[in-house]
């Protein structure tokens, strides 16, 4: 596994205590990541996103979404053996596990199911106290010297 030292971005920077563990968890799954089933995320407006994963073949209590601690994971599992037989078997039915990292103030607004698509709806609420902000600079202010 790969590691990355992230030394000099910490120097001029506060609050990205998580980037390095991103960065490492994002190296680790990208290689060992199968590809299935395949996702799009897609940017709707400013502050909307959805993240759309192709789940043919599974019903909606074959599926299990679930947040913690800012990781959104997808679950798909299927009955394994439903007693038909094959000469060929080309439809993946498989278990899955996909995971995204969510940013800070991303929020899970729902989840749809339409043509064997799945589509997690995503919104970014910034609070009120993290908006930018423009600070004056009171000219008046006396400087009190302290001996």
């Amino acid at each position: 596994m790969n590691t990355i030292d992230l030394t000099p971005i910490y120097r001029n920077s506060v609050g990205f205590d998580r980037m390095a563990s991103l960065l490492n968890n994002a190296l680790a799954s990208d290689s060992a990541s199968s590809g299935y089933p395949p996702y799009n995320i897609e940017i709707l407006d400013e502050n909307r996103y959805a993240i759309t994963l192709a789940v043919a073949g599974f019903a909606e209590e074959d599926l299990d979404i679930n947040i913690e601690k800012g990781v959104l994971t997808v679950k798909g599992s299927q009955a394994k053996d439903d007693g038909r037989k094959f000469l060929h078997k080309g439809i993946a039915n498989r278990t899955f596990e996909r995971k995204f990292n969510l940013a800070d103030y991303i929020e899970v607004t729902g989840a749809d199911m339409n043509l064997g698509l799945l589509t997690i709806s995503l919104l970014k609420e910034i609070p009120e106290a993290m908006k930018p902000k423009k600070i004056s600079i009171n000219a008046n202010s006396k400087v009190i010297e302290q001996k």
